[in-house]
């Protein structure tokens, strides 16, 4: 049976590799992406003509054709190649966190370091469910590089060793809770990548200007998964703010208190929740609600961050 130190060394090695993984799938992404950007947006030879020998203008189905036809076929590999480092860097990042809730003795949400790297799991996981229902790699570069760079600041700014919980987060709600947050947290992620390329895709689209951003998904298609993603993260995240406030009470004596952290995830839920009602209307849907929903992951990032490190309140122990 391994030692605690054992499983603790394991999930830190295990945790570096997942990240040097990650930082090669991103490495092939941007490979990728530098391909399509070259990439003709149709061949000389295959615009049609018309049978007086004047070529016709392609349709939107044919353009979409040509494009695909256009991609070098090295591109695609690239794109496989990275989805595969994506997929081994996951396998070694879910062992990473489970090796180190077995050196913790407990569930390895305990801290930021262990926030932070649980999100970001969850957050990988989340793309590779998306590349599974829209041939999306396009947003593979950014995601991964969210995900690398919060590895990195995990390992290196907010590393704990592993331990045991301060008496505070000695319960069942730190399940419950915490991890409702962690499992909004990586989705919301997802959705804020995709709005962000959604507002610059929508941007050129009415300029008609920006090479790169032409070489995205359709805004429409950007925007959809933007939805969805904050449409399932919500939900969870509600529940994530009932849960913490019956652990205060339980734990304080009130379910409110305003207390920084709480105060800050109310924030951030009336943000996401005027995105969602924003989409729905008619005038709003689109590139305004769209900013909403930027608001609302950078509440969530200044929740998770900034009152940790910055503000004293009741929950000043989650420490780095």
């Amino acid at each position: 049976m391994p030692t605690v130190a054992t499983l603790a060394q394991l999930s830190n090695a295990l945790m570096y590799s997942a990240t040097a993984v990650y930082l090669v799938a991103v490495l092939f992404f941007a490979a990728d992406a530098l391909l399509r950007l070259r990439s003709p947006a149709a061949a000389p030879e295959q615009v049609p003509v018309m049978a007086g020998g004047l070529p016709d203008a392609p349709t939107s189905a044919q353009a979409a054709v040509f494009n695909s036809l256009a991609t070098p076929a090295r591109a695609r590999r690239l794109s496989n190649v990275a989805v595969a480092q994506t997929l081994l860097g996951f396998g070694l990042h879910g062992a990473a966190v489970v090796t180190r809730g077995l050196a913790a003795e407990r569930v390895p949400f305990g801290n930021m370091y262990e926030f932070m790297t649980a999100a970001a799991l969850v957050a990988t996981a989340a793309y590779l469910v998306l590349l599974r229902r829209h041939s999306v790699p396009e947003l593979g570069l950014w995601m991964l590089g969210a995900v690398t760079v919060a590895q990195a600041l995990a390992l290196t700014v907010f590393y704990t060793p592993a331990g045991a919980l301060v008496p505070a987060l000695n319960s069942y709600w730190l399940a419950i809770h915490v991890t409702a947050a962690i499992f909004a947290g990586g989705v919301f992620t997802l959705g804020a990548a995709a709005t962000v390329l959604y507002l610059l895709r929508s941007r050129a689209d009415r300029r008609g200007a920006g090479r790169y951003t032409k070489q995205l998904p359709a805004a429409d298609t950007l925007d959809k998964i933007a939805r969805g993603a904050h449409l399932v993260a919500f939900p969870v995240w509600t529940f994530a703010v009932i849960a913490g406030a019956i652990w205060a009470e339980e734990s304080w004596g009130r379910y409110w208190g305003w207390d920084p952290k709480e105060t800050w995830a109310f924030v951030t839920w009336m943000l996401y929740a005027a995105y969602l009602h924003a989409d729905a209307t008619a005038g709003w849907r689109g590139r305004r609600a769209a900013w909403f929903a930027i608001a609302g992951y950078v509440a969530f990032l200044f929740n998770f961050v900034g009152v940790n490190l910055w503000i004293n309140g009741l929950h000043s122990y989650a420490g780095v």
